[in-house]
């Protein structure tokens, strides 16, 4: 059985997106794969609590915790992959993680690491990606997801989605849009790798 963790910072929708597909659609059964973790850097995040509702095992690593270190992202970084290590994981997969991770963490998981970005990359990498769309006067925006590399969101393209900019746009309700499609995509990018695997 291949395990699947999984990274969050905040409410959880792509992961609850990607739990969800695994146990509704027969996913273990027919690739042998299961979420064996979703862990997030932030105690009292919501998506911790949407995963254990799902069933999935939970585990917190605060990086607020590190603060003192000497390294404190190196440190932060140890104590996460640590913390995934335990699992096994065939993938890691961040969805909604806000961290930047260090290169030794990135290459540590060197194949395995994949990452959901709302927009189309390499439009718009980092923060804010909706609001700099609908300001740039971009006709359409989206959402990638691509392999992890040292740079941050720069890695190998593996799909992407588009949605439209309608006129009178915000950045809530071009958000939504995107984020409803990201829900599909990232599962089937998923069911992909591992079955390439």
């Amino acid at each position: 059985m291949k395990n699947l963790v999984i990274l969050i910072s905040g409410g959880g929708s792509n992961m609850e997106a990607i739990v969800r597909t695994a146990q509704q659609r027969d996913w273990p059964g027919r690739l042998q794969a299961r979420v064996a973790a979703v862990l997030s850097n932030r105690p009292d995040c919501a998506g911790l609590a949407r995963a254990r509702a799902l069933g999935v095992p939970t585990a917190a690593v605060d990086h607020r915790a590190f603060a003192q270190a000497a390294d404190p992202r190196g440190a932060f970084d140890a104590a996460l992959a640590d913390a995934i290590d335990a699992h096994a994981p065939e993938l890691v997969l961040l969805a909604g993680f806000m961290r930047i991770l260090t290169p030794g963490f990135v290459r540590h998981y060197a194949g395995r690491l994949v990452n959901i970005h709302p927009s189309l990359l390499p439009a718009f990498p980092g923060l804010h990606t909706h609001r700099r769309a609908i300001e740039a006067g971009c006709r359409v925006a989206g959402a990638t997801v691509h392999r992890v590399t040292e740079e941050l969101d720069h890695g190998p393209i593996l799909d992407q989605v588009v949605v439209p900019v309608l006129p009178g746009d915000d950045e809530a309700a071009l958000s939504a849009r995107v984020l409803a499609q990201e829900h599909r995509m990232y599962p089937r990018v998923i069911e992909r790798l591992l079955t390439a695997a």
